[in-house]
C-alpha cells in the first residue's frame, strides 16, 4: 500500500492493486471564499497543488469522497474528474453526486466488495453540539485486501466513540487522520486536534498513522510544525507520519 498526501484532505492511495483519489479538492490557491466566522479570515486554498491536476488524476482507477464539504469535493474536481469513474461515498451523498454527472455513484451502506477490495463504513463526528449537527453526516472508511494492511480513513471527525469502535472493530494497521484542528469563532474543534491525534495513537497503539488536512484551509489552525513537536514529546514520532504535499509512504 502506497498513501500520498496531494493537499489538504486529497490522498491518493494504491491498494490492492487500484489507485484511489481520496476527497479531491483541487482549486488553485486564493481561488475560493474564505470559510466565514472563522480566526483567520483568508482565501482558500492557502497553497496551490505539488503538481499538476493532470498528474494528479494521472493513473487513477477510482474515487472515495468521505463527504462533500467543498474542501473535499469542490467545483474544480468536479469539472476535471472523469465522469465514468467508480466514486465510493456514503448514503446522503449519492443523490447530489450523481446529480453532479457522476455516472458510477456506488453508496457504501454498510459494507461490499469491489475488485477484490472490501469497504466497510465507519462513523463519525464532525464536530460537537449543534456545530457538529450543522455540519452533517460524515462518514470513514476500513479497506481490506488479500496482501494488504487494513486501512482505516477517518474522514472528517473528532476523536468519539464512533472512531474508538471503528479501531476495536477493526484493528487497522494503518490510519489516516484528518488533523488540523479546525474550528470557528464559537465552539470546538471540528476535526482532529493534537490531543484527539495522541488519542488515537494511544488506542491504535500497533497502528501506523498518518496525518492530513493541515495549512491549506483558513480555518485549520493546528500547523504541521506544532503537530511534530507534539508527537515528538509523546514520543509517538515513530506512529505519527506527518507529510508535506505530494510526499508518499509505503506501508507493507
Amino acid at each position: 500500500m502506497h498513501i500520498q498526501l496531494i493537499r489538504h484532505a486529497t490522498l491518493k492511495i494504491t491498494f490492492g492493486g487500484q489507485t484511489f483519489l481520496v476527497d479531491p479538492m483541487l482549486s488553485a490557491a486564493h481561488t475560493l471564499p474564505t470559510t466565514p466566522n472563522t480566526p483567520n479570515p483568508v482565501e482558500n486554498p492557502l497553497v496551490e497543488l505539488p503538481f499538476s491536476v493532470e498528474e494528479v488524476l494521472n493513473g487513477v482507477d477510482a474515487i472515495v469522497v468521505t463527504h462533500t464539504h467543498p474542501d473535499h469535493l469542490d467545483a474544480e474536481a468536479v469539472n476535471k474528474l472523469p465522469k465514468h469513474l467508480p466514486l465510493f461515498c456514503q448514503p446522503p451523498d449519492e443523490e447530489k453526486l450523481i446529480q453532479l454527472g457522476f455516472e458510477q455513484v456506488i453508496v457504501v451502506a454498510d459494507e461490499m466488495d469491489w475488485q477484490g477490495i472490501r469497504f466497510q463504513r465507519t462513523g463519525g463526528q464532525h464536530g460537537t453540539g449543534e456545530i457538529g449537527v450543522q455540519m452533517g453526516p460524515v462518514s470513514g472508511f476500513v479497506m481490506t485486501g488479500e496482501g494488504e494492511p487494513t486501512l482505516y480513513l477517518a474522514g472528517d471527525t473528532i476523536w468519539c466513540e464512533e472512531v474508538e469502535q471503528a479501531i476495536g472493530t477493526y484493528q487497522p494497521d494503518v490510519i489516516t487522520l484528518f488533523g488540523g484542528a479546525a474550528r470557528f469563532l464559537v465552539g470546538d474543534p471540528i476535526t482532529m486536534t493534537k490531543e484527539d491525534i495522541a488519542k488515537v495513537a494511544q488506542a491504535a497503539s500497533d497502528s501506523q498513522i498518518v496525518v492530513a488536512h493541515m495549512e491549506t484551509w483558513n480555518h485549520c489552525l493546528l500547523s504541521r510544525k506544532e503537530l511534530r513537536e507534539y508527537v515528538a514529546e509523546k514520543n509517538l514520532s515513530a506512529q505519527v507520519h506527518v507529510p508535506e504535499d505530494g510526499e508518499g509512504i509505503d506501508f507493507q
